[in-house]
């Protein structure tokens, strides 16, 4: 069996060490997202049209998370906030779409959307509040 000197074994400690390092530091958000993690968890938005021929009064849940904006049950979404809470959002259901943008600050939200639903072209205010 080879053996194989002390000096080896002192050099692959290191490395290893070096590598749980990296990886732990991998692990870690990074800065912008910690700060975006205060607007986390389920929005209920509330959506109202001021132009065109489409319903109002609807809501729906999205779900922050660190700086991604997800859905939280039914169509499409996606958007970012920023840290200081500077949202913009594309949501689609179906052959309708819509993008917004606005502001989250505390448990409230609101900003203004524009798009195509069932065909009609139409805009908006929309009003947001974590559950």
């Amino acid at each position: 069996m080879p053996h194989f000197p002390q000096s080896i074994s002192a050099f692959a400690r290191p490395r290893r060490l070096a590598l749980l390092v990296v990886l732990a530091a991998a692990m870690v958000p990074s800065a912008a997202e910690a700060r975006a993690a205060g607007y986390d968890g389920i929005w209920n938005v509330t959506f109202a049209t001021t132009r065109g021929n489409c319903s109002s009064g609807y809501s729906v849940p999205f779900t922050v998370s660190g700086s991604r904006v997800s859905s939280a049950g039914g169509g499409r979404v996606s958007g970012r906030v920023n840290r200081s809470g500077a949202v913009a959002v594309q949501v689609s259901v179906g052959a309708s779409h819509a993008s917004g943008g606005g502001r989250l600050a505390g448990v409230n939200g609101a900003g203004s959307w524009n798009g195509v639903i069932s065909g009609d072209r139409c805009s908006g205010t929309w009003r947001a509040t974590r559950s």
